[in-house]
Formats: C-alpha cells, structure tokens, sequence
C-alpha cells in the first residue's frame, strides 16, 4: 500500500486488527484476524508499518497485549484496556443503543427513547471511552502523522486529538448512515453538539455516500457549529480475497450442503445480522405476498436467510430476534408441503457457510431500512455463480453506485419488493446474464485501496 507509506499513519478503531482466545491453560492463543470493518482494514495496512490503536475487546485481548503477542510484522499494535463498567456504558449503552438507533433512524418516538439521569452518566463514560483512545493515539503518532478515526464509537477523538497535538491531521470516517437533522434533535442537546464538535475538529469528514456527508452537514448548521470539508468515498471488497475465501474447502463443503437442502429450486437468499435495520421480517413478508400472489413459485423457491445473532445484551435486539423466528415458523406453518420448506433461517455464525450460498443465490435481497453502505450487496455479486439478480433497498448506500444493476425497491414496501423477487425470478436468462456483468463492473470499477487513499487525500498529507 504505496500511499500509506508515504507519511506516518494511525488506525484508529474500537476494534484491532487481531483477536485471541484463551486456551485450557488459561493462555491467550490467536483467534484470527477480525471480520467486518477491522478485516476490511486489516488487508489495506498490513505490512505497511503503520499504527493502529484499538480497543482490547475481551480477557483473552488483554492478556495478550500484556504478553507482546499482539503484534504483526510491518504493524503496530496499541490496546488500551477501559475498565468494564466504562466501556460497556459508552458501547453498549450509547454507541449502540442511542448512537446506532438515531443514525439508522430506528426509535419508536412514542416510546424510545427515554434519556434520564442515568444517560449523563453513560454519555461521561463514552468521553472517557474517547478520550481514552485519544490518549493512547498521542502516545504514539510521530510528527506529521495522518489519524485515521474510524466510525460512530469514537466521534470524539478528533476534537481530543486536536487539542492535545494539533499538527496531527486527523480525518473521521463514519460506516453508518448519518441521522438527519431532525433525527438526530431526539439526543440531549448536549450531548449532539459535542458529537458534532467532536467530529468537526477533522480536517476532514469521510462518509460512503453524498447523502450522509450532507446530512452531517445539515447537523452541523442546524447547531450552530462549522462543519469541516467531507468527501464521500464507498468501500470496496477484495475481489481476490472473496474468490479465494468462496474457493476454499471449507466454502465448497457449506456449498454441498446448501445444494442438498435446496436441490434443484431456485433460492432467494439473504445474508445479514440479526439487526433491527436489516429488515428482515418485511422481507419475510414480502416473500408471503410473492407465494400468494404468484402461486407458481410455491414448491419451487427457497428462501435462505442467514441471520447470525448480534448485540444480544439490548432487549430490542431480543425481541427483534423473537419475531424473526415467529415470522419465519409461521411462513412456513403457512405454505411448507412435506417435501418442502420454503424459509431455512439460520442464525449460526458460519462465514464459509455465507459465501457458499452467496455463489449459488439466484436472487439476493438486501432491503436495509437504512445501512450505510451494505458490503454484502457488492460481495454476493463477485463470486455468484449463477449470474444472480439483486434486490437492493434504496436506502443502503451501496445504491448509489449499484442502482443500474439492481432491482432497487422501498424497504418499507411489502408489495413492491415482492414484485421485484418476482421479476428477479422470472427474468430471461440474457437479462439476468447482463444484470449481473454490470454488477460485476461497477463493483470492480473502484479498487479496495481507492478508499484508504480518498482519506489520506483529505488530510492533506
């Protein structure tokens, strides 16, 4: 990574680049590298000589740092360790309860949320979370140094940093949505405004899409505070490293299977969290309309959803997941025959398992009711096999760039998002043929490292 050479970086994420577990000795062992944003990441730094600070996410993390494993040739690793109590209120109470809630759009207003005395209390747990990794970034950036702050867990890095070593270019990227103005007025007024500071005190503010880096703006004005430059830049996959992973033994076993449980029956496929935004019981719905008003496709099409649980310690997410599963038994209470049910719902966390069914979809829903970006969106098209159609929400980002390609529908839309899996379906194989060659060129048009360059540009280094 030529770029990330050329000036001292720092990575700053609430999750590292390595995990570890602990063995029956007690002892930290490696667990692999960290999937999502951390492994998105990881493969654009590696051996570059660059720093990345993270968060020591579990015992196993820790003890690790304390024994110099966590460390990488060609990468610089440096944990800090909150204590619990700290990090599970500015995780759990504000990132994810109230941060992902607002940005995502997700609060039932008439009833969530509640901000009592007890969220000053998690808010100072979330500045101290920060300030934190603030710290420990001071500590170990070198003069001249771009920070790379990565996502909603740490908007108040940048102002920190700021204050504490102002030669530091410092840019923020966001990986969700940015609530509009409006929405993000349900926060306590204190509590937006420094957010918004917080973020503002980048040289820069990154974004996957126009429309989030615009409605950051839009907040920014709407408190009265001066909004840095922003750029929008989309992440992309590693083409090589997807094929790869679909090409392995344990991906060609999971497709085995997958193709001994759907046999010779077309298969609607999803591949998400179990996460309030992904939409997944309108998209069970949806799947309802298109059995009762196309009744060819009864006994002939299989929905896979593969759900693995996320977030399980916030009730709304047991809950969501509940109604997941009641959706799905009384579809298939509704319309199974004995040789065939027509959801599978899976909730195992199986990645080899994902990209095999991601080769043998012949439709892939994404219907988010706000994501932002959706990386599955772009990956399922690259290793399909099977020149699969693309059902995509026009509310996750990636649709900005994959719209003339994809079959792009309302979230909300019951009825029309099973008139798109219908037309999915039915579809000429010419047109699914060209549908999916276009997918395959807009995703491949921009290179993974386009991303991590768009953020050094932007500081200006």
């Amino acid at each position: 990574m030529a770029a990330a050479r050329d000036v001292p970086v720092v990575i700053v994420s609430n999750r590292g680049p390595l995990s570890f577990t602990l063995d029956a000795a007690g002892r930290p062992v490696p667990a692999g590298s960290a999937g999502g944003l951390a492994g998105s990441l990881h493969g654009l730094v590696a051996g570059t000589g660059a720093w990345w600070v993270a968060c020591a996410m579990s015992d196993a993390d820790r003890a690790a740092g304390e024994a110099g494993l966590m460390a990488e040739d060609g990468l610089h690793i440096a944990t800090v360790s909150p204590e619990r109590a700290v990090y599970d209120l500015a995780y759990d109470t504000v990132s994810n309860a109230a941060l992902w809630f607002v940005h995502h759009h997700l609060y039932d207003l008439a009833r969530r949320p509640r901000f009592d005395r007890g969220w000053r209390t998690a808010w100072d747990a979330y500045r101290a979370f920060n300030q934190l990794m603030a710290d420990q970034v001071c500590r170990v950036a070198s003069d001249g140094a771009v920070v790379l702050v990565q996502d909603y867990h740490l908007a108040l890095v940048p102002a920190m940093i700021r204050s504490a070593r102002p030669e530091l270019a410092v840019v923020h990227f966001s990986h969700t949505p940015f609530a509009d103005p409006g929405v993000l007025r349900v926060l306590p007024e204190a509590s937006s405004a420094e957010l918004l500071s917080g973020m503002a005190a980048a040289v820069a503010c990154g974004f996957h899409t126009r429309r989030w880096a615009d409605a950051f703006v839009a907040g920014c004005v709407d408190h009265g505070i001066d909004p840095p430059s922003t750029f929008a830049s989309p992440l992309a996959p590693d083409a090589g490293r997807l094929a790869e992973r679909a090409a392995s033994p344990a991906s060609q076993r999971a497709a085995e299977r997958i193709e001994e449980m759907v046999g010779s029956r077309r298969m609607i496929l999803r591949v998400d969290r179990m996460e309030l935004s992904k939409n997944l019981v309108r998209g069970f719905w949806a799947y309802d309309d298109l059995l009762r008003h196309h009744p060819e496709h009864q006994g002939s099409v299989v929905f896979v959803a593969l759900a693995y649980a996320s977030r399980q310690s916030l009730p709304e997410y047991l809950a969501y997941r509940a109604e997941v599963e009641q959706t799905a038994s009384l579809l298939n209470e509704r319309w199974a025959t004995g040789s065939w049910k027509p959801i599978v719902l899976d909730v195992a966390d199986d990645a080899d398992r994902s990209f095999a069914a991601l080769t043998r979809a012949d439709v892939l829903l994404v219907n988010p009711v706000r994501d932002g970006l959706n990386l599955v969106a772009k990956e399922g098209p690259l290793v399909n096999r099977r020149d699969g159609v693309l059902v995509l929400s026009r509310e996750a980002g990636a649709a900005d760039e994959l719209a003339g390609a994809a079959l792009v529908v309302n979230p909300f839309d019951v009825a029309a998002t099973a008139d798109a899996l219908h037309q999915a379906l039915v579809m000429a194989p010419e047109q699914r043929a060209e549908r999916a060659a276009d997918l395959r060129r807009l995703v491949l048009a921009r290179p993974p490292r386009r991303w991590l360059d768009d953020q050094l540009a932007a500081a200006g280094r």
